[in-house]
């Protein structure tokens, strides 16, 4: 049998460290590869910076959608539909839908991941309604605006994904099925899309529904393949 390699400075003592022992999480059963020793936590400022840069990718995401008059999966993709239906601002709608479902995951994601998650919510709203004093989108070809929307909206959801926080309430409900099940957030992501896509038809006509799909892909994709247990050690 192996010694136990002692912890620093008590060598010289004559003591021998106990070895730590973490909680058998569901991680180190094996629905979660556990993150490598030697992660660094996130620091304050990281985690300040990825809420903002996540949300701002989010929101541009959103605006470009709305100028081709597309939608995309999640709760975004649905309070795109339901503004094109109902004439009220997206951010409101996107605000309104995503407050149900973390009351859904807040047990399982706790408080941080809550107040993280309502922050971005909260930011999308702002951020989509100032959007039109801030600057204007002249023109934008349809497979561009499907394409360039969907990759941004997705960079912000993984920005935000690695720091705790959700994209929303759909993407609240990927990372819980992630963090308790270990399922894959891309594949989770793009089954919750193909419903809200279906959904999308009461605005769209079905050409717009098939352009949106492709933006669906791109944003699905990214988190697919950045997204995945065991290839981020960080936490």
């Amino acid at each position: 049998m192996k010694d136990t390699p002692a912890a620093p400075g008590a060598r010289d003592a004559g003591i021998t460290a106990e070895p730590v022992r973490p909680p058998l999480t569901r991680a180190r059963q094996g629905a979660i590869p556990a993150a490598s020793g030697d992660a660094t936590p996130h620091s304050l400022f990281e985690d300040v910076y990825a809420l903002f840069v996540g949300t701002v990718l989010l929101s541009l995401g959103v605006v470009i959608l709305q100028k081709a008059e597309l939608a995309t999966g999640g709760v975004a993709g649905l309070a795109l539909t339901l503004s094109y239906f109902t004439g009220l601002p997206v951010g409101l709608l996107y605000a309104g839908l995503t407050l149900p479902m973390l009351a859904v995951t807040i047990r399982s994601m706790g408080r941080a991941f809550l107040i993280k998650t309502l922050i971005v919510t909260f930011g999308v709203f702002a951020l989509t309604a100032l959007a039109p004093s801030v600057f204007t989108i002249a023109h934008i070809a349809t497979p561009v605006a499907a394409l360039v929307g969907g990759s941004v909206i997705g960079m912000g959801a993984l920005a935000l994904a690695r720091h705790a926080a959700g994209s929303g309430g759909s993407g609240a409900i990927v990372l819980w099925l992630y963090r308790t099940r270990g399922w894959n957030a891309g594949r989770s992501q793009m089954l919750f899309d193909a419903c809200v896509l279906v959904f999308s038809l009461v605005s769209l006509n079905f050409g717009a529904m098939l352009w949106s799909l492709l933006g669906v892909a791109a944003t699905g994709g990214i988190l697919y393949v950045w997204h995945r247990p065991g290839r981020y050690t960080g936490y």
